[in-house]
């Protein structure tokens, strides 16, 4: 069986004969003039027959041409169905999410309504597990991390970013009112995933010794702080429904930036690339608004 000729040379044929021109082939195939001249000639060489005739300003095909351009596009019809159902069959598959517990019970779960309404949210699996998914053995396409966006095998995007803050109950603020981030130094503090010393010594404080409960819970953290047992040191992801409901408030206008963000996390080679990006971009655009709704400065 002889051999087929280069594909992009069978393209350039087929454009050209439809077109009756190479300089509009190659605005099709979004390649110079020259490059449709040269596939052309590289075709009538290997061929052994002349392909087109020019008249006036137009290339018109020879009727073996215009047969053989017939045929390259009935090819090309059928190689895109193909490509079509590919791409069809990854779409009507569910999209399999694994989410960190804190962050889609304190943060999505308020927006499922908004996401499931959304085509970024069509067709969705969302597993809450406390650990790294693995992309192979745990049949998932994505997840949203916390860190700092370096995981081996795997490609990450940045979608929210984290900053930290005081927060207390409006009764802790009535009994121990703060008024500058030294004022914290002498208030009763609670304490969590993130020590109090990130806070002080953006400050140029030296943190106090520990004293208090220490929480390694988010949502227990911050239910403990709107009890009035004290000042937390609030994670924006986190806070924003208890600052929203008024449960809790921010008593400086000071913050600091989280060490770690959240990622949107996805193997290379997966074939929900389009899919991902577009959940990506949801939960990017929501993070937009939670840092306009707890005051952060904007990223």
């Amino acid at each position: 069986m002889k051999r087929l000729p280069p594909f992009f040379a069978l393209r350039a044929l087929e454009a050209a004969a439809r077109r009756r021109s190479y300089s509009n082939a190659a605005r099709e195939l979004g390649v110079t003039h020259g490059a449709v001249s040269q596939q052309i000639r590289r075709l009538e060489a290997e061929l052994g027959s002349r392909l087109f005739e020019r008249r006036g300003n137009e290339m018109i095909p020879t009727p073996k041409a215009a047969r053989l351009a017939e045929g390259v596009a009935r090819g090309l019809a059928v190689l895109q169905e193909a490509v079509d159902e590919f791409a069809a069959a990854d779409q009507r598959a569910p999209l399999a999410v694994s989410l960190d517990p804190q962050f889609s019970n304190r943060w999505l779960a308020t927006r499922l309504p908004k996401l499931l309404a959304d085509p970024a949210g069509a067709n969705l699996k969302l597993w809450v597990e406390d650990r790294f998914a693995d992309f192979v053995t745990d049949e998932r396409d994505m997840a949203v991390r916390y860190g700092d966006g370096r995981w081996p095998g795997v490609e990450s995007r940045r979608v929210f970013a984290e900053d930290l803050f005081p927060v207390c109950s409006p009764e802790t603020a009535a009994k121990h009112p703060v008024r500058t981030p030294a004022d914290l130094l002498g208030a009763p503090l609670l304490h969590g995933y993130w020590p109090w010393t990130h806070w002080f010594s953006a400050f140029g404080f030296e943190a106090p010794p520990q004293v208090g409960p220490y929480f390694d819970n988010s949502t227990m953290l911050l239910t403990a702080a709107a009890e009035g047992l004290g000042y937390a040191l609030g994670r924006s992801v986190f806070a924003e429904t208890d600052l929203a409901a008024g449960r809790l408030i921010r008593p400086l206008r000071e913050v600091i930036k989280s060490p770690l963000d959240f990622y949107v996390v996805w193997r290379a080679d997966s074939g929900k690339v389009a899919r991902i990006a577009a959940l990506a971009d949801w939960i990017e655009a929501e993070a937009a608004k939670s840092r306009r709704l707890t005051g952060g400065p904007a990223s």
